[in-house]
């Protein structure tokens, strides 16, 4: 496959940015790390989605083909807890928490993956890769039962993270069970986790190793196995994830494969809070659903996750999300102004500036999806239409080819066109259209009263030059 434009993109094992061209010559194998259902997903786990996005949109909006998996974790430590907790079934605990973030994806205007395989799918897999683990001697049964990952029978275990492996601590035994643990412990890592009927209550499953269940790394081995193949070409998460999570995943998938797991490792910063990190106990916890019952919009909301590198720490603070606010509406007053243009006269001025700002912008997020840089692009270039609109020099025609270069755009930003989810009543447009004609007729109290109307239901009316035109408060 010829690429006209080739996305460079860093790489957290190689440390460098690198070319991304499919390993098949076809399509762009993506697997990205999705949430844990257990609770609402917050806005930093959200932080990473928009990065995603974004990495998705771009390779498409640069003609790639992209196959992508996001895993939907439903069994671990945190759901099971849940579950036990209020006496329900797994699938009872999980599933309302799917629905939500399926439903958060559609706010955020997040494209849909190809596939979102849940873990309880994917056991018969899990349990053909810890057989297969065990046969070579490189997992172990434990003395508790479990079975465990010998990450000393992997040579280039760390080659990940970096870590010097030899000054961390070692787990307890040299082994750790635990789903999630801090980057301080280089342990040997749970395969299959021996049932405890304290800790899992009725939720197990059979296996060859005894009841019990998988433990956390294993499961995303499976999914992308399974469903990408041996080889994928860009694996992605937070940088939370780097280790142990994705450390233990190419571990196991290379020795179960004998095969390179993953050519691209990309992974996106932390989100903190007014400089602090994010936790509940300092209430400055958000989730997405928190941010909207605030009055702010799921466009805003992305833009706001948008707007800086994914390798820099994103400050969340409410100062930030109104600007963020403020942006979206100067692009979408930009719009508007476009669509009020009616004259017929027009210098085509428009043309070299749509061609050199798609250049700034293409290159912007070629390297590396330099984000700031290509919505610095974007603005500049809204500047400038500004100014040959003040000047008269823009007509009917070149707004409508300014318009359709701000679709082509939004294909990787998301953030513009969402007229079809946000329609504007018929009953506000027929107001609208009334008010116009009163005025027109010189009747200002009836134009009052239907200016006062669609207010009240929520819309203005802002007049300009161009004419009238409605706008969502």
């Amino acid at each position: 496959m010829e690429q006209k434009n080739i996305l460079r993109l860093y790489n957290t094992e190689t440390r460098k940015k690198e070319d991304i061209v499919p390993i098949d010559d076809k399509c762009i194998k993506m697997y990205t790390c999705g949430p844990t259902i257990y609770d609402f997903a917050h806005i930093g786990n959200f932080r990473t989605y928009v990065f995603e996005d974004l990495l998705r949109r771009t390779l498409k909006y640069l003609d790639y083909c992209v196959l992508q998996v996001m895993n939907i974790t439903d069994i671990d430590d945190k759901t099971i807890k849940g579950a036990i907790k209020k006496n329900i079934s797994l699938y009872e605990y999980t599933e309302p928490f799917r629905q939500d973030f399926f439903e958060d994806l559609t706010t955020l205007n997040i494209d849909k993956a190809e596939y979102y395989p849940k873990a309880t799918q994917y056991i018969d897999t899990m349990i053909e890769i810890i057989l297969n683990l065990l046969e070579k001697g490189i997992a172990y049964k434990g003395v508790d039962g479990s079975i465990y990952y010998s990450i000393d029978k992997f040579e280039s275990y760390g080659r990940l993270s970096h870590l010097d492996l030899k000054s961390l601590k070692k787990g307890a035994s040299h082994r750790v069970d635990l789903d999630e643990y801090e980057k301080e412990n280089a342990s040997d890592f749970v395969l299959w986790k021996i049932y405890d009927e304290n800790r899992d209550g009725n939720i197990f499953w059979n296996s060859p190793f005894g009841k019990g269940r998988p433990g956390w790394h294993i499961e995303c081995s499976a999914m992308a196995i399974k469903l990408l193949g041996n080889t994928i070409d860009i694996h992605c998460g937070g940088v939370d994830n780097i280790f142990p999570h994705h450390e233990n995943e190419i571990a196991q998938s290379e020795a179960f494969t004998q095969e390179r797991f993953v050519c691209h490792w990309a992974h996106s910063e932390h989100l903190i809070v007014d400089g602090k990190k994010m936790s509940k106990s300092l209430g400055n916890f958000y989730t997405l659903r928190d941010l909207l019952k605030m009055g702010y919009t799921g466009r805003e909301v992305r833009y706001m996750l948008l707007n800086s590198h994914y390798k820099t720490q994103l400050n969340f603070t409410f100062e930030g999300l109104k600007a963020s606010k403020n942006a979206i509406q100067r692009i979408l007053d930009f719009v508007e102004r476009l669509k009020s243009i009616s004259a017929e006269n027009g210098n085509n001025h428009v043309d070299s500036i749509i061609e050199t700002t798609r250049e700034k912008y293409i290159a912007a997020l070629c390297d590396d999806l330099n984000i700031s840089q290509a919505l610095a692009s974007l603005f500049d270039f809204i500047r400038d239409i500004n100014h040959l609109i003040d000047d008269k020099k823009i007509g009917k025609n070149e707004a409508e080819s300014v318009l359709n270069f701000l679709k082509e755009i939004d294909a990787t930003l998301g953030i513009i066109f969402l007229e079809e989810k946000e329609k504007i009543p018929e009953v506000i447009i027929d107001a609208f259209e009334k008010r116009k004609e009163a005025r027109k007729n010189k009747n200002f109290s009836l134009a009052d009263e239907l200016r006062d109307f669609i207010s009240d239901q929520g819309y203005l009316i802002e007049d300009s030059t161009e004419g009238a035109r409605l706008k969502k408060k």
